[in-house]
């Protein structure tokens, strides 16, 4: 071992008791120093965050007093620029009276479906027809479904209160009459169709095949004449529509058809909704009933003051002239008068405020409530919405077959009718196999104006339970490009395709840009497409669709129709961008302006954060680009009573000027259409 390491030769000094003492009386001043430090910079900090809390108290309470001294004023403003509104439905009850008229003296023979004894006729003249081919009932089905669009529309369009409760039933049994006598006529055709299958049999198959194209309906029958067995694959017309059936049908004496309806006639009706209109007129009422109700309380009790004053004038000025006693009170009369109409418009506004508080109250409350129960399968119609019409696939019984006979042509006609083959039957005794009776494979081909955002899903209607539901239906293929839909089927019956009503919401991003005096272009961008939309006066016209940053061509676009046509249409193709009442089930939903002069476009614009309560509005400190919302107030701005004198504050005058000398039917149709897509909530 080596030698060992040195010990330092100086050691560490220990500290005595009186140092020690003394370093922790020395800490202790520190820390009470520190703490002293940190008490005065907090109560420093605490006064002046008070202080700046009660600047701000204060220049809140000055804002809340300024925005309730002009309160009357602008609400009197508001008033005279809402009168376009019931102009706006003038102008509309003359056009739906003009119509009539124009229909009345037109005299084609067609029928005015809002008048009961002429449909009533129509329908009956109609149900005593008979013999009537496919192609002679396909050709009247246009009147038909025109009559039936015009009912539709005469329950939407019209106004609750002119709308009486007889006449919605009179409008929603027409309907369904002419529904029903169509599908019939439908029926009865195809019989006359298929008696005659065995003249009109194809050469090469030996089996009967019909085809009829038109703008509403598609119609294809098959008839099993040879009963082949291995004739198992049915293709209509070298296309890919069609069925695979199995051996017990293709020995059997059966039919098939497939009636293409690009309507809906299966989903039943709803009932008429409760209008936006209804429900203002309901608060308007209620609203002017109680300010009524108050100004009566508060005109009595002035007018008892006012008689009290002046008896009390009297006795003390009864030296006075009567000319001056006439005087003072026209003065008190005057003041009677005018101290009602002076808190009339604030009663107004908090019962409004008060009516807009109970109704956010209720959709809180019933937040978590779903709007209707539905069994397993079941098709939620609140969720998820038909597209492409209706395929109403059927196995008919043959009927016997027309005979030449000495130049005549003899048949036998059942007194039944046409009757549907059962499948698969009820009975299967006599089946040796399980597998008799597999599911059938079906194609179809899927309506070109419709635009489906994923893969459709197919439905089947429920006859029983009146409802459509999933089950039953395996395999499904969609090929997007060829539009053609295949899946197997357990049992035939009327096929749907449906798909989720919310798919666009909600929505990226909007915009509502002025094109022109009285015409502005509405764009709404989702996950899926970009909508433009041009309003004009009462109408509205789809200006383009982009799928996928491409354009799509429609045959809606440069088609200009009311709003509530054109509504209808947007759904029925597919472009469904607007909510219902059951759509915040469903859809996760946010509750939160800038001008343009000329119809370019703004590069870059400075959008401005604006919020509404319900009675008052105020512009917001935050942009589009803040982390985390707040209710803090933009400097230098104020209070308002509404979002019209909101944006007074910092538009241009030309920009106020357009507003105002802006059409009373179009400020009510752009009004309609932001009030049907809810931009604000969902977006």
């Amino acid at each position: 071992m080596g030698p060992k390491a040195k010990k330092s030769g100086r050691k560490k000094r220990k500290i005595t008791k009186a140092e020690r003492l003394k370093q922790l009386q020395e800490e202790e001043e520190r820390r009470q120093k520190e703490e002293e430090e940190a008490r005065v910079k907090y109560e420093k900090e605490e006064m002046e965050r008070l202080e700046i809390q009660r600047i701000e108290k204060e220049k809140w309470h000055q804002l809340e007093a300024k925005d309730l001294e002009r309160r009357n004023e602008e609400l009197e403003e508001l008033y005279l620029l809402e009168g376009c509104f019931p102009e706006a439905e003038k102008l509309k009850r003359d056009t739906r009276l003009l119509s009539q008229w124009k229909h009345y003296i037109q005299c084609d023979g067609s029928p005015d479906p809002s008048i009961s004894p002429e449909i009533n006729t129509f329908i009956s003249l109609w149900k005593e027809e008979t013999n009537e081919t496919l192609e002679e009932v396909i050709a009247k089905s246009k009147l038909v479904l025109n009559l039936i669009d015009k009912l539709k529309l005469i329950l939407l369009e019209t106004p609750p209160y002119d709308l009486e409760d007889k006449n919605i039933i009179q409008y929603q049994g027409s309907i369904l009459e002419l529904q029903e006598l169509l599908h019939l006529k439908f029926n009865v055709a195809t019989e006359i169709l298929l008696r005659q299958a065995s003249t009109l049999a194809d050469l090469d198959s030996g089996n009967m095949e019909k085809v009829i194209q038109d703008e509403n309906v598609t119609l294809y029958v098959w008839a099993n004449l040879k009963k082949n067995p291995r004739y198992k694959s049915v293709r209509f017309s070298e296309t890919q529509i069609g069925f695979e059936i199995p051996r017990i049908l293709a020995t059997s004496d059966i039919a098939l058809r497939l009636l293409h309806t690009h309507y809906d006639h299966v989903t039943p009706l709803r009932p008429v909704p409760t209008s936006l209109q209804e429900h203002t007129a309901t608060v308007t009422h209620f609203v002017k009933d109680e300010v009524k109700n108050e100004e009566a309380a508060i005109s009595k009790e002035l007018q008892e003051e006012g008689k009290q004053r002046e008896n009390e004038s009297n006795s003390v000025q009864e030296e006075e002239t009567k000319f001056e006693e006439q005087g003072d009170s026209e003065v008190q009369m005057s003041l009677v008068r005018e101290e009602p109409e002076a808190t009339k418009f604030e009663l107004e506004m908090k019962l409004l405020s008060e009516t807009v508080l109970s109704a956010q109250l209720l959709l809180i409350e019933n937040a978590n409530e779903k709007p209707c129960f539905f069994e397993d399968n079941e098709v939620d119609l609140c969720q998820f919405t038909t597209l492409g019409g209706v395929y109403h696939l059927d196995i008919l019984e043959l009927p016997p077959q027309c005979k030449p006979m000495k130049g005549w042509m003899i048949v036998e006609i059942l007194k039944e009718g046409l009757q549907k083959y059962i499948y698969p039957p009820e009975t299967t005794e006599d089946v040796e196999t399980e597998n008799a009776f597999p599911p059938i494979e079906v194609t179809l081909e899927v309506q070109e104006n419709v635009i489906f955002f994923e893969d459709p899903m197919v439905a089947r209607w429920d006859t029983e339970g009146k409802h459509w539901q999933t089950d039953g239906i395996s395999n499904v293929s969609y090929k997007s490009e060829e539009r053609l839909i295949t899946f197997s089927l357990e049992t035939f019956g009327p096929v749907t395709l449906i798909q989720d009503s919310h798919i666009n919401m909600p929505f990226q991003s909007w915009e509502l840009r002025p094109l022109d005096v009285n015409k502005v272009l509405l764009t709404v961008t989702t996950v899926f497409t970009e909508i433009q939309i041009q309003i004009k006066e009462n109408l509205c016209m789809l200006a383009s669709i982009k799928l996928n940053n491409k354009k799509h061509s429609s045959i809606l676009e440069g088609k200009w129709m009311t709003p509530i046509s054109f509504i209808c249409a947007l759904k029925e193709a597919g472009l469904n961008i607007f909510p219902s009442g059951h759509s915040h089930f469903y859809v996760v939903i946010n509750y939160k302006l800038k001008e343009h002069l000329t119809e370019e476009p703004t590069q870059k614009p400075n959008w401005t954060l604006l919020m509404f309560s319900g009675d008052r509005a105020q512009r917001l400190k935050i942009n589009e680009d803040s982390e985390a919302f707040s209710e803090a107030l933009q400097e230098e701005t104020e209070f308002h009573s509404t979002l019209y004198h909101m944006v007074k504050d910092f538009a241009s005058k030309k920009a106020m000027e357009k507003i105002r000398s802006s059409n009373c039917q179009f400020i009510d149709s752009v009004c309609y259409m932001l009030l049907s897509t809810r931009l604000l909530s969902y977006s």
